[in-house]
């Protein structure tokens, strides 16, 4: 698919929405993976839990697995010793379906209590993943908020007649301008960037989305909050 400015700008409605059995598809074999770990936050006081404020973070050392070519911006603990990592694509029916049913559980349990860390990293399977995307990104601290958003209103957007202008309207409730959206959806580093956060992900051995690694280790089987909440129970 080329996803040059034009083909972004004059994005349609054929939306892929088509399930898999494990997911919405894409190519490639198995990997593993971790995430950046560092932040430049504050410190927490002497008995509070310190947490990402949606800020990009640093990366941990020199390894290209955990050097995403867009850094990545946790939710959950700084110190937390488990990390879940989340393909996402916001036109994948499978992710909106756990954004919507396991992440709020897992949110409340292990993310807000800084028990764990939890990254959503991009994954563009189409035009539209990728305008929502650079939306999120230019959100700033609120990328989470933002792409939660899309994700709960994702059967409103992804099959508008005119997708372009209903991710417009999502962006609007945020405090984006017309004049902002636009200049958004031009950004040609960050359209760099992404592109090459996804062909990372491909050499890494992604296969659809969504797709998650805890500790670096993928995760088999079917995402929901028990399943998940067990996987993090053994390594808390």
């Amino acid at each position: 698919m080329s996803l040059n400015r034009r083909s972004l700008l004059v994005a349609g409605s054929s939306v892929g929405l088509a399930t898999l059995v494990y997911g919405c598809s894409d190519s490639s074999a198995e990997a593993e993976v971790t995430a950046n770990v560092v932040t430049e936050t504050e410190p927490a006081a002497e008995g509070e839990v310190e947490l990402y404020d949606g800020s990009q973070v640093e990366p941990i050392n020199g390894d290209p697995i955990n050097n995403p070519p867009l850094p990545d911006r946790p939710m959950g603990g700084v110190d937390a010793t488990v990390t879940i990592v989340e393909y996402v694509s916001p036109t994948c029916p499978h992710c909106a379906n756990f954004h919507m049913t396991a992440l709020p559980q897992l949110k409340e349990e292990y993310i807000d209590t800084g028990r764990i860390r939890f990254i959503a990293r991009p994954f563009r399977r189409n035009v539209l993943d990728l305008a929502v995307f650079m939306v999120a990104e230019a959100a700033g601290n609120q990328y989470n908020e933002v792409l939660s958003a899309y994700m709960e209103t994702q059967n409103v957007w992804a099959a508008s007649e005119n997708p372009r202008q209903a991710i417009f309207e999502v962006a609007e409730q945020f405090g984006f301008t017309q004049e902002r959206f636009e200049e958004i959806l031009t950004d040609e580093e960050l359209l760099a960037a992404l592109e090459a956060t996804r062909e990372q992900a491909l050499e890494l051995g992604l296969q659809g989305t969504p797709t998650f690694f805890i500790n670096g280790e993928k995760f088999e089987g079917n995402a929901t909050y028990e399943t998940l909440s067990a996987e993090i129970e053994e390594r808390l």
